[in-house]
């Protein structure tokens, strides 16, 4: 019964994606289906304006061209099962700083200065897909085990250790066995000068 929860769950987000994906070409099409030359414009309640734009027509252009490549990007990242998914926020981040700038139209220019922006986002995320790459390749690739050579490196030591140990006691050892053998010997010695006497 779970099982087909889950499974009921599954196919309406899925198929919910399927129909978002289906429909981008419509919502960046959009525009041409709004009349010409109105400032305002109503759709289900909703009150667009020309937020400095010539009309909304304009308005409604720039923001879906913004916000639907945003919309399949950020799909992308969620749904990405490959290791350099992380790539993907480099355009995401490139998307979202341009619909802000759209959406906050003040300076009458678009898509003018958000690479300093973009490159910022990029100096982070390019290491962070290298180090995956770099060990994904390692692992996969070379087949490195980091953590199996880290294990071969202790149990190296330890060894070593155990080496040096064994020789300081094998040296004590002996020089014990040189004092006993001095001290028999003079013990001997000892006892023969008692004879003697």
């Amino acid at each position: 019964m779970k099982d087909k929860n889950r499974i009921k769950k599954k196919l309406l987000i899925e198929g919910f994606l399927a129909f978002l994906i289906t429909v981008t070409p419509l919502f960046f099409y959009g525009y041409k289906y709004i009349p010409a030359g109105i400032e305002e414009w109503k759709f289900l309640g909703i009150t667009i304006g020309a937020n400095g734009f010539l009309d909304v027509s304009d308005s409604i252009y720039y923001y879906f061209t913004k916000i639907v490549p945003l919309l399949l990007l950020v799909l992308w990242f969620v749904t990405c099962k490959h290791w350099w998914y992380h790539a993907i926020l480099i355009p995401i981040a490139m998307y979202s700083f341009q619909l802000l700038r759209v959406l906050t139209y003040e300076s009458n220019k678009i898509d003018e200065n958000e690479i300093m922006y973009v490159i910022a986002v990029t100096m982070v995320v390019v290491p962070i897909v290298y180090f995956i790459r770099v060990k994904l390749v390692d692992k996969h690739v070379h087949g490195i085990d980091l953590k199996a050579m880290d294990t071969e490196l202790k149990l190296l030591k330890e060894k070593e250790a155990v080496r040096k140990e064994l020789e300081k006691l094998e040296r004590r050892r002996e020089n014990l066995s040189k004092k006993s053998a001095t001290a028999s010997n003079e013990s001997d010695r000892f006892e023969g000068h008692r004879e003697v006497l």
